[in-house]
């Protein structure tokens, strides 16, 4: 893949702003608007497995972020894709295809006959984690994808990774991470002219491309001593906070951070998150969200969506954050 160097940073954002997108959708693209996103959306071990229904209760358009394995036992050797954080696998994990794509079709083939694309992306699925070293996973992702690829957000490949191409926009966009495996998969593997349906990560200092389209952060970047140590929301975080974002748009990347957490720690625990993403209480954590919010976050990963959400929409008057 090409390398881009930083002093073409700028215009290739220009490219990425004015790049043509459906008639009558609203910005989705780096800078142009906030989602939260529902962080680590997907059963513990046969546990929480009403996360996803939780998520999209919390209305569109929104982010959803799932883990994936691959799990052979049982299966006559021929192995399966499912959503799990990890093993020992119990045989009763969900499969990738029925756990979201088919969880949401009636929602996508609402979507897509109403022609309102007012809000599309409907749907950002950010599988950054594909999780173990069988090497029949990622060329199952691929395929699978391919099923639903109506569905879904594309991009025509050209012969270099430069220009940056249209995105078609869908009601659903897929993002990944940006490792060997992912590239030679979800990049490589596409032929010259051929459509680019899932789009992978970046890295801080080479501008974003093609296929690398979006940069991720913990949360520490901007707060080092961690969620449960932050004190009081300072200026100086604010200040880290805007440059990270400034710095990534300017790449021409969406910028996600994770997680953004505010719970009574026993309560927290019980729901089978982790305790080094929550800030401690529900105000603590607010004060991140409305700082995000305003400094153009585009997707602000957090275990409690729902109360996200809703707490945007109090700020906003709607789901979406747009920013100028």
């Amino acid at each position: 893949m090409t390398m881009k160097i930083p002093l073409l940073a700028v215009c290739l954002t220009m490219v990425l702003v004015t790049i043509a997108t459906a008639d009558d959708a609203r910005g989705f693209l780096p800078g142009e608007r906030v989602l939260m996103e529902a962080h680590n959306c997907y059963p513990y071990q046969g546990r929480w497995s009403n996360r996803i229904d939780r998520a999209l209760e919390a209305g569109f358009p929104l982010g959803i972020e799932i883990d994936l394995c691959w799990h052979a036992e049982g299966d006559g050797g021929k192995g399966r894709l499912v959503v799990a954080h990890e093993g020992p696998f119990t045989g009763e994990e969900p499969l990738f295809r029925d756990y979201f794509f088919e969880r949401v079709r009636a929602d996508v083939e609402k979507a897509l006959a109403s022609g309102n694309k007012r809000d599309w992306p409907l749907i950002t699925l950010n599988i950054n984690d594909i999780r173990g070293e069988d090497e029949k996973m990622h060329p199952a992702v691929w395929a699978l994808t391919g099923e639903y690829e109506s569905w879904l957000c594309t991009a025509v490949k050209g012969p270099e990774s430069d220009p940056v191409a249209a995105i078609d926009v869908k009601p659903v966009l897929v993002l990944s991470g940006g490792g060997p495996r992912e590239v030679a998969h979800f990049y490589d593997s596409v032929p010259v002219g051929g459509k680019l349906r899932i789009f992978g990560s970046g890295r801080e200092g080479v501008p974003a491309d093609n296929f690398r389209r979006w940069i991720n952060y913990s949360w520490k970047e901007v707060e080092p001593e961690g969620q449960p140590r932050a004190g009081d929301w300072t200026a100086e975080d604010a200040e880290r906070l805007d440059a990270l974002v400034k710095e990534a748009h300017q790449q021409g990347y969406w910028i996600r951070f994770y997680s953004l957490d505010g719970n009574n720690p026993i309560a927290h625990i019980s729901l089978g998150i982790s305790p080094g993403y929550n800030f401690g209480s529900l105000e603590a954590v607010q004060a991140r969200w409305k700082a995000a919010i305003g400094a153009g976050v585009d997707f602000i990963a957090t275990d409690q969506c729902k109360e996200a959400v809703a707490f945007m929409k109090s700020l906003h008057g709607t789901g979406t954050a747009e920013t100028e």
